[in-house]
């Protein structure tokens, strides 16, 4: 018999999972699991704080024990809950239920125990992220130096977001590689959520920008590096991706200050909430902006629409007298 440690090699070299292997994995709770497949570390720490909330109220202390759960447990929890905003309780709520669902799929429970519970209506058809008016994504966009290699990356980064409704992590994701012609239009290929790759037309102003700060970057041909990258850094590695918070605090917050926009107007989610407001408002199908940004549901989608609450399109400032 086999050393339960050493890997087992087949004819042809590749490896083979030991016994002790197998069965470590084949033991691994499926709610474990759910955590692991969540791939945006974003998500997975938004989910994790629900849930623990949950187990904590619950006093949940293996993951095995979800199993026990019934639905009277789901709604004295959502009992206690009452004081949080609407958003926050059916959040918290779709957290967990998400997790039955795939214990459901895996045949872990028999049913899920959220579903028919209560969630909160008010405000569900209207997210609280704003959106810039056309005026200030302008003054946004203008607000970068083009002669700096600095302000040619702020540049296209302000207007891929703004252009393409991209999540902050999804623009530190891209690769140089995922810049490229696909069927005659030159595409962005958007790593979202959950793994899914969405090909996204370029905006043509957004194409020129991201080229010239390509050629100016010298970093075109290098295809699997980061296509943002750190202009200076004190330590580290310049070819390494733009960070996240990079993105919010050095350039969207930076430029929003030198233009005076108000910083309540460029939360995160706010540009991903102009650029969806903004294609809709020119005649974009809803069910295509929703694939646009890569929302699993319509649902989702509806809350980046601003439409209504545009204040420049207020009878206010028709009226004369």
């Amino acid at each position: 018999m086999s050393d339960a440690k050493t890997p087992v090699p087949q004819s042809n070299g590749e490896r083979l999972l030991t016994n002790a292997e197998f069965t470590a994995l084949a033991n691994v709770p499926p709610e474990v699991e759910w955590f692991a497949n969540i791939v945006n570390p974003n998500s997975r720490r938004a989910y994790q704080n629900d849930l623990r909330h949950f187990m904590r109220f619950a006093g949940i202390v293996r993951p095995e024990d979800f199993r026990l759960v019934s639905r009277a447990h789901v709604i004295a929890w959502r009992k206690t809950l009452e004081p949080l905003a609407p958003a926050s309780v059916r959040r918290k709520l779709s957290a967990l239920s998400a997790l039955f669902d795939f214990l459901c799929e895996n045949n872990a429970v028999t049913h899920n125990p959220v579903k028919g519970v209560k969630r909160p209506a008010e405000g569900a058809n209207e997210g609280k992220t704003p959106a810039l008016s056309d005026a200030q994504a302008r003054c946004l966009l203008d607000a970068p130096n083009g002669a700096t290699l600095k302000g040619k990356r702020d540049r296209a980064i302000l207007a891929v977001l703004l252009y393409h409704g991209l999540r902050r992590a999804e623009l530190c994701a891209l690769r140089v590689k995922d810049f490229a012609i696909r069927r005659g239009v030159q595409t962005l290929a958007v790593h979202g959520k959950g793994g899914k790759i969405r090909y996204v037309p370029v905006n043509p102003a957004a194409a020129w920008l991201v080229s010239e700060y390509l050629d100016a970057g010298k970093h075109r041909d290098d295809a699997d590096g980061a296509l943002f990258r750190p202009v200076k850094i004190w330590r580290g590695n310049l070819a390494k991706a733009i960070s996240g918070t990079a993105i919010y605090l050095n350039v969207v917050k930076h430029y929003a200050q030198a233009a005076d926009i108000p910083l309540e107007a460029v939360r995160p989610h706010g540009l991903r909430a102009t650029a969806a407001t903004n294609a809709l408002e020119h005649g974009a199908d809803i069910a295509r902006v929703r694939e646009w940004l890569g929302h699993a549901n319509i649902s989702t989608t509806l809350l980046y629409d601003k439409r209504k609450t545009r204040p420049e399109d207020s009878p206010s400032f028709i009226v004369k007298y």
